[in-house]
């Protein structure tokens, strides 16, 4: 799925938006002059209308659900360290964040893909190559959702509300 057609798919779920992200960084173009700042300044602004803030907060004011499951493993690499500073902003927005921190306690059984859930219907599997770079979006079709939703909700149980998560850090 290509940006414009993948923004209309994403907009349009009806309930629920629920992404599973696995990797320790992502290279996200987009995000290196951000990432190189915060990295020097261990600092993150993010402005109140950035695109993904005003999207989450519109998907909230409508009723709709959107949330994440991250699953880490400490130490932490650079990336997790300004992702989490992004997740600040993102948690205030309305998006539903938590951390499953498997350094100690693996959990067997989970995709080793990120994908999206819509709607308890729809999956998205996202592929990235061996530097995190997004390669593809691919919807599949005709497709039992059955064992998408159950990594869901496996992964929401154990999973940290990011807030609770990053106080342990700091603590």
């Amino acid at each position: 799925m290509e940006s414009d057609s993948w923004r209309r798919f994403f907009d349009s779920y009806e309930r629920t938006a629920f992404r599973l992200e696995t990797l320790p960084s992502y290279g996200v173009p987009e995000e290196d002059a951000e990432l190189a700042a915060f990295l020097s300044t261990g600092g993150l602004h993010i402005p109140d209308d950035d695109q993904w803030l005003v999207r989450v907060r519109r998907f909230r004011a409508t009723g709709r659900w959107v949330g994440r499951v991250h699953v880490v493993r400490r130490p932490l690499t650079d990336y997790l360290r300004y992702e989490f500073a992004v997740y600040a902003h993102t948690v205030r927005a309305g998006e539903d964040v938590r951390i499953l921190d498997v350094t100690d306690d693996p959990v067997p059984g989970l995709p080793q893909q990120d994908f999206w859930l819509f709607d308890d219907t729809r999956i998205v599997l996202m592929a990235y190559d061996a530097d995190g770079r997004q390669i593809d979006r691919e919807l599949l079709n005709d497709i039992d959702p059955a064992p998408y939703v159950q990594w869901q909700q496996r992964v929401w149980e154990r999973a940290v509300p990011f807030t609770a998560y990053e106080a342990m850090l700091d603590g």
